[in-house]
């Protein structure tokens, strides 16, 4: 078999057997269809020597690839080559001396409390859709999901007495998240007014039954994940939000808010549906700054040049 018929087998492996989602097995085609381009579809796995890889990754450099976009082109490369390996193909790792760029960690950005209560409050309740997107909205925020999960979130993931989502996360693995007192009150709503007002509507058009999903569009169909973004970024406008916006966003706000506020970070994990603790932890960096910043204005010599003032303040 040449390499392209090779990755074509990891990547069947990807979806079949690892059960990745289909826009992460997209991902690692990209990355690896580097390889394609620099050695030839009818390559054989034999020219895909270590130098082979140095070669690609530099050239891919010089392209203007970014360091961030040179290291997942890496990572996919180790991948693949440890498929190889499992499967007897090669006999030696070609990513095994690969050198990735340093990258600088980079900080999630979050919303201020404030801007969250401005973007939950901007959809209007008193209207169907506005319902619908005043519930999707809390339950993105009170939950941290990610978008293509709440995209794909059934009705009957939703356990409304006890105020818990069952989430189909990434690698098909679920897991329990709580939404609160605040979302509850709108899913209950949108479940009792909205959703089957639509449904009935899809019905009565003669076009079947609606799809088995939370939240669904005018035509009874699942929003999409862009259809999301797009509602988002249109309630961040009428917010005031001038920052870019994307479900993310939430995502890491929920995170940081939660940890600010004295949640135990393996609880966050949990919810977040993190595999690696060290991923949730780059949310204790955040959490850190607003208590530095904190101490910086509250402590009477917390703050930069006031070494030699006293502080006003009755201790």
């Amino acid at each position: 078999m040449d390499l392209a018929g090779w990755i074509d087998a990891y990547l069947q492996h990807l979806r079949a057997e690892r059960g990745l989602a289909a826009n992460t097995v997209e991902s690692y085609a990209r990355d690896l269809q580097a390889l394609v381009r620099a050695l030839g579809p009818e390559a054989t796995l034999a020219a895909c020597s270590e130098e082979a890889v140095a070669r690609v990754l530099a050239a891919e450099a010089r392209r203007g690839l970014s360091p961030r976009s040179s290291a997942r082109m890496l990572s996919a490369f180790r991948g693949f080559f440890r498929f190889l390996l499992r499967e007897k193909a090669v006999e030696a790792d070609a990513c095994a001396l690969a050198e990735g760029p340093r990258l600088r960690r980079r900080l999630p950005r979050v919303l201020r409390f404030e801007e969250v209560e401005r973007l939950l409050a901007t959809p209007d309740p008193h209207t169907g859709r506005g319902l619908r997107d005043a519930a999707m909205l809390h339950v993105l925020y009170a939950s941290g999901l990610r978008v293509s999960e709440l995209a794909h979130l059934r009705l009957a993931d939703v356990d409304l007495e006890r105020g818990l989502l069952s989430v189909q996360g990434k690698g098909g693995k679920r897991r329990l998240v709580p939404f609160g007192e605040g979302a509850r009150a709108f899913l209950l709503r949108y479940c009792q007014e909205e959703r089957p007002r639509v449904a009935a509507a899809v019905e009565a058009r003669g076009r079947g039954r609606p799809a088995g999903v939370l939240f669904l569009s005018p035509r009874g169909k699942a929003l999409t994940r862009q259809g999301i973004w797009k509602l988002l970024r249109a309630h961040a406008r009428a917010a005031g939000i001038t920052t870019p916006l994307s479900p993310h966003k939430l995502r890491h706000s929920f995170a940081t808010h939660l940890l600010r506020g004295g949640a135990d970070l393996r609880a966050v994990q949990a919810m977040l549906g993190h595999a690696d603790l060290s991923t949730t932890e780059i949310y204790t960096h955040v959490a850190d700054d607003h208590v530095r910043a904190a101490h910086a204005k509250a402590h009477p010599r917390g703050g930069s040049g006031r070494t030699g003032e006293r502080s006003s303040r009755t201790w």
